[in-house]
């Protein structure tokens, strides 16, 4: 391949002759195929087409639902969006089983979000920490008209503190900015906002009769949102006394069970390799509600790892406890979220996915995705606790398989009735079709 330029301002369709006739000699089959995943619907393929860049088709993942899920007495049917198998499965069989012992019971710990100045000054600490007092007035001055709707919807900001970081690095210096976007994401606000203050701090520094030589130079590294939000918190948990865990059909009895789950969340609390894979757990369910919504897994994800490893040490998210007869999980972890502006308003999916969960406040999704993100920690829990992880995975997974063997309605019918009390595997699959295609 050789190397080409200004592809960016090529048309889609010539970015497309290029894929093709670079990767694919042309083929007129491929051509086809990456077209047909393009929306019928020119007004939808339009604004997918400018979600990003250099676009030139669509990306399909699995939409799906889970029902029954009570949370503080109301009854949600939540929109998922996710290829691994088994989550949605797992997050269904928790809700359904949680709904009759109370549902999850959840709360908003608080919504502050973070943003920073990062800047470097030289001179006498104290004398920068006098000044930037004087100069907080005026930095809420210069971002009046920036902060006046949200202000006007119960947000903006919530304090601004210079923090010295010169242990680091002689002259380092931050500005940390605390901010309530209401049912915004923020990120555009806060950005804006943080670099109105940049702009404002260096020429106030400069021009300031109370400082000389070098004194007046500042140095701005970056102006930029932090998505590690530990104040923009929120819970979720299930209780019941321990007996009623027998209806989960188990092998043992409720109590011993109870216990294994207890020693499998301690097991998460004090191994990394385990914590890794059990909160990787939980932002499955999480991760599926949040793009089904439109909102940023990614910041999301690296949010609620850095909250799991905020005292030094990474560990579980969730957690149990089992006392006087009774049984709680439960899961608290930062989710920043939003349900206006952004792909929650631009995204036809997103905007219906909203509509389902009837239009919830940014706090109420946060309590949404929590616990989802909590029933689906509790049905993978129950399983490796149990019967193993593999058992229903693999169930889940037949279909894979099938569809990679591109097995007939009727052969993927005799599969599943083939495979109810077997290990299902790729080889196994294969061998089976083998057999059916071996006398047709």
């Amino acid at each position: 391949m050789k190397e080409i330029t200004s592809f960016s301002k090529f048309s889609k369709k010539q970015k497309l002759d290029f894929l093709v006739e670079t990767f694919f000699e042309g083929s007129f089959d491929i051509r086809k195929r990456i077209e047909s995943f393009w929306h019928k619907n020119e007004s939808f393929q339009r604004a997918f087409d400018e979600f990003s860049e250099n676009t030139i088709t669509n990306f399909f993942l699995p939409y799906g639902v889970v029902p029954n899920l009570m949370i503080n007495n109301s009854l949600y049917c939540v929109p998922m969006v996710t290829e691994e198998s088994s989550v949605v499965a797992a997050c269904a069989k928790s809700a359904k089983f949680w709904m009759s012992r109370g549902g999850m019971k959840t709360r908003v710990i608080s919504t502050s979000k973070v943003g920073q100045i990062h800047f470097f000054w030289h001179g006498q600490k104290s004398r920068l920490e006098s000044f930037f007092r004087g100069l907080i007035p005026d930095l809420k001055k210069c971002v009046e008209p920036l902060v006046f709707s949200m202000e006007q919807r119960g947000g903006g900001i919530q304090g601004i503190e210079l923090v010295d970081k010169t242990s680091i690095e002689k002259g380092f210096f931050q500005v940390h900015v605390k901010f309530e976007t209401c049912d915004a994401m923020g990120a555009n606000f806060i950005n804006s906002v943080l670099e109105a203050f940049a702009t404002k701090l260096k020429e106030s520094v400069e021009s300031s009769p109370s400082f000389t030589g070098e004194e007046r130079k500042v140095d701005i590294i970056m102006s930029i949102l932090s998505n590690y939000t530990p104040e923009c918190l929120v819970r979720s948990e299930v209780s019941c006394p321990i007996e009623e865990l027998d209806h989960l059909g188990l092998s043992m009895s409720p109590e011993a069970y109870a216990e294994r789950l207890r020693k499998a969340v301690l097991i998460a609390n004090t191994d990394v390799y385990r914590a890794t894979t059990h909160n990787k757990g939980i932002m499955n369910g999480i991760d599926a509600v949040v793009l089904a919504t439109g909102n940023d897994f990614r910041a999301v994800e690296s949010c609620a790892h850095a909250y799991a490893a905020r005292d030094g040490r990474y560990r579980s998210l969730s957690d149990v406890n089992v006392k006087d007869g009774q049984f709680t999980f439960s899961l608290e972890l930062p989710l920043a979220l939003g349900t206006v502006g952004g792909l929650t308003s631009l995204h036809p999916l997103a905007k219906i996915s909203l509509e389902i969960l009837g239009q919830p406040s940014s706090s109420k999704l946060m309590e949404i995705a929590a616990s989802i993100g909590l029933a689906q920690n509790f049905g993978a829990l129950n399983s490796l606790v149990t019967s193993g992880i593999q058992k229903g995975h693999m169930k889940m997974h037949l279909f894979n398989i099938l569809n990679h063997f591109n097995a007939s309605e009727d052969e993927r019918e005799k599969a599943k009735a083939f495979f109810v009390d077997r290990v299902v595997s790729f080889n196994a699959v294969k061998e089976f079709l083998n057999g059916l295609r071996k006398y047709h």
